[in-house]
């Protein structure tokens, strides 16, 4: 039986425990580490949303330019023809069915009223994209649309503006029917 009391054996306990440096990297990393996992995962999704954003804006000239030039017009063009289209120019990046567009003529720049796609709750309002891609010199506004998810979304750093937890990726394009 030893002849030190509980409490004095605690206390060598702790001193030995205060002094030893075993280990302080592992415990430091382990404070450090979600913190640094999660800002580092933000600032990917971040990049990667951008990307996106930028790819979207190259779809979106690409489909563009067959309004433009009057290739829609002359092959006469349905929405779903569009659609088709855009399709074919979209990268593996997005999911073709989950990209909408609007598509609307107008007959001066200072006419043209472009209005906000989501509404007070957060949802995407579909209900008022049309196809209309006009006629020789006419003003053209094309928007496409993806609702990107979101992953990292905690911590304070949440850049959703959608409800679940997505961020509407908008592209647009406007210009004057070439005279065909």
């Amino acid at each position: 039986m030893s002849s030190a009391s509980p409490t004095s054996r605690c206390r060598m306990l702790l001193r030995r425990f205060r002094r030893s440096r075993r280990g302080s990297a592992a415990l430091e990393f382990v404070l450090v580490a979600p913190v640094f996992f999660a800002l580092l995962f933000a600032i990917i999704e971040t990049g990667i949303m951008f990307f996106a954003s930028q790819v979207l804006e190259t779809v979106t000239q690409n489909s563009a330019r067959i309004i433009l030039t009057g290739q829609a017009q002359k092959a006469s063009y349905t929405q779903s023809q569009f659609a088709a289209f855009i399709c074919t120019q979209v990268p593996a990046l997005f999911n073709c069915s989950n990209i909408y567009f609007d598509v609307e003529a107008y007959s001066a720049f200072a006419s043209i009223n472009v209005s906000s796609q989501i509404d007070g709750s957060g949802n995407f309002v579909t209900s008022n994209l049309g196809f209309n891609p006009g006629g020789p010199n006419d003003i053209v506004v094309v928007r496409l649309f993806y609702k990107w998810p979101l992953f990292v979304t905690g911590l304070g750093y949440n850049i959703s503006n959608l409800t679940g937890n997505q961020r509407l990726l908008v592209a647009t394009a406007a210009f004057q029917n070439e005279p065909y």
